[in-house]
């Protein structure tokens, strides 16, 4: 039986066998070792894909685990490997943002955090953001990078912050400005139980927030 490569989708050949007795092959390119099949559920050639699935339809850590059938430290290894790897994306020049913040938790409920994003206006796609305590340092990180996109305009709420660290002439806090961000925010916290506000479905580590964000926004 002929099988391609796991990695190039190039041709493989039987080397020998492996300690169960299954056959095992060796990618003709890469020179690397894989079998055609495999008991261990976390080496199916799909499973990154349903990993993605599962989590932007806001499944769980312990529910996606159940349902793929493999264990919750295999999963959250696969959502770090998968984020790692999600490019940063490419930011127009001369567009017009929103920029907001969301307050959640991370380990236990009086660790408060917050998610500070920017969605470009016209396309309601989110271009930048970051997760930690509401300072302006964390405030100035994604605001840097609208202005290195020389952003036309940015609208945010009345937080006093954004007074400090946006030019006068780019910044806007008018009414109905920030509509679709505060929309996006109701959207977020609908499809992502670990963004309600009451909820048990709470995040234990920053890193697996941040993981689960850069899938749900950037895939």
């Amino acid at each position: 039986m002929e099988i391609k490569c796991n990695f190039c989708n190039g041709d493989c050949i039987k080397n020998g066998f492996q300690s169960n007795g299954n056959q095992r092959y060796k990618c003709c390119v890469y020179k690397k070792r894989q079998q055609s099949k495999y008991k261990y559920k976390a080496y199916r050639r799909n499973l990154n894909k349903e990993i993605v699935s599962f989590t932007k339809e806001g499944l769980g850590i312990r529910s996606t685990a159940r349902v793929l059938k493999i264990s919750t430290t295999t999963l959250l290894k696969r959502i770090i490997s998968i984020a790692r790897n999600i490019p940063h994306p490419i930011i127009s020049k001369g567009k017009t943002y929103e920029v907001d913040e969301m307050c959640t938790y991370v380990r236990h409920k009086r660790n408060f955090v917050w998610l500070v994003y920017a969605l470009e206006k016209n396309s309601k796609t989110i271009v930048s953001f970051n997760v930690g305590k509401r300072t302006n340092k964390k405030l100035n990180r994604v605001l840097e990078t609208l202005k290195l996109s020389e952003a036309k305009k940015i609208f945010t709420d009345r937080l006093k912050n954004y007074s400090y660290l946006i030019d006068e002439k780019l910044h806007s806090v008018k009414r109905f400005g920030t509509n679709h961000i505060e929309r996006k925010n109701l959207t977020l916290r609908t499809h992502l139980k670990r963004l309600n506000r009451r909820t048990i479905c709470f995040s234990k580590s920053l890193l697996i927030l941040v993981s689960i964000l850069k899938i749900y926004f950037w895939i």
